[in-house]
């Protein structure tokens, strides 16, 4: 992109000189880095999924420093495509988190010379046509990788026999991360002899974009602490003691309610989530269930500034260190155990040997996938 910019900006100066003007077009001045722009509806504070992203923008930035970020929420979902479409001559690079930016097809091709890194899902036009263009890089995860190891640690560390995921809205993200999470605990069962029951409580029950029932427990919101803390509290009053929350900032509230009762564990999500998990002299935090972002953002923001981006439509998972857990001492409080047994299954899942149920796609399912029996 710079080296188009000065290309351009020679190009107008020869120009110039050559009508004997005064003065070089504004066009022609030094040319400027990256202006990026990241769009969210719950901020780029949320200690998970969009502060991930946002992360890796600002990792970028600091190699960088001709280039700058511009950060808007816009907490309706609904117009979080429009809201792209409204700053699409503004910005040189637009950072989209969320399966709400599906949409934004026509927006790519209308505008051809900007780029679009878009986290959660693939894009399609108006009329719901798929979109591939060599402006965008879409992004999609194995969220069901990381939401199995989080199953099998919750399984291998209940004392109750009880443990639950709670969702934010039932995308196809959070319904991996679900059906990922209860393969994990019926593997666990199956090879290493735990006995654990994930609990659902269906007056939560997610319905997934193609109106399957998919049980769990789903807030219906990505930033609502207070929804998150009732059905927190509910999973408690029920005897989960390890609860894994996949729900952006509306688990928080869940965070609240592992904190007010007695031994519960949370498992984080997205990103290393420890410190949020401070409670006094003690941590909720069992582990965190990752998904690796950041990286992978600082990574095409890199080709764009460099010139050597490719449009693609990426789907990653343990296979690129994109799916995982936090394994790191002082940054989890699993077993010696625990901590074997999960690399023993990461071996073998990033060997192909295991294949845990992604969303309620009909084709596995958390009680028949490859490695299970």
């Amino acid at each position: 992109m710079r080296k188009t910019f000065r290309k351009a900006a020679a190009l107008l100066l020869t120009a110039g000189m050559a009508i004997g003007m005064a003065a070089v077009p504004a066009a022609a001045e030094e040319s400027k880095g990256l202006d990026i722009c990241i769009i969210t509806s719950s901020g780029v504070d949320d200690g998970s999924f969009n502060q991930d992203c946002y992360n890796g923008i600002l990792t970028f930035l600091e190699d960088h420093s001709d280039c700058k970020v511009t950060d808007i929420k816009e907490s309706d979902l609904a117009q979080l495509v429009p809201t792209v479409e409204k700053f699409a001559g503004d910005y040189d690079v637009f950072v989209l988190p969320g399966f709400n930016f599906a949409g934004i097809g026509d927006i790519v091709k209308n505008n051809p010379d900007k780029y679009f890194i878009v986290v959660d899902s693939t894009i399609q036009d108006s009329e719901g046509n798929p979109v591939s263009a060599d402006n965008t890089y879409t992004m999609t995860f194995k969220e069901q990788e990381s939401g199995f190891f989080a199953g099998i640690a919750a399984a291998l560390t209940t004392k109750s026999n009880k443990v639950a995921v709670v969702n934010g809205i039932a995308f196809p993200s959070n319904v991996n991360y679900e059906y990922g999470f209860m393969s994990g605990v019926n593997y666990a069962n199956a090879k290493y002899g735990t006995a654990a029951e994930y609990v659902e409580l269906p007056s939560y029950a997610g319905t997934d974009l193609g109106g399957n029932d998919v049980g769990g427990n789903y807030v219906g919101d990505f930033a609502d602490e207070a929804t998150g803390k009732v059905v927190g509290e509910a999973l408690i009053d029920e005897g989960c003691d390890v609860i894994f929350v996949a729900a952006g900032a509306s688990g928080n509230g869940v965070f609240t309610a592992a904190k007010e009762a007695e031994g519960v564990y949370v498992i984080g999500c997205d990103v290393d989530q420890y410190d949020d998990g401070a409670n006094g002299d003690s941590n909720i935090i069992l582990t965190s269930a990752l998904k690796v972002m950041h990286t992978n953002v600082t990574k095409q923001l890199e080709a764009i500034y460099d010139g050597t981006f490719t449009g693609e439509d990426a789907l990653l998972g343990a296979n690129t260190d994109s799916t995982g857990y936090v394994s790191g001492e002082g940054r989890q409080q699993l077993s010696e155990d625990a901590l074997a047994k999960l690399q023993e299954a990461y071996d073998k899942l990033k060997a192909g040997e295991i294949d845990p149920a992604p969303g309620a796609d009909g084709t596995l399912t958390p009680d028949d996938f490859p490695g299970l029996n």
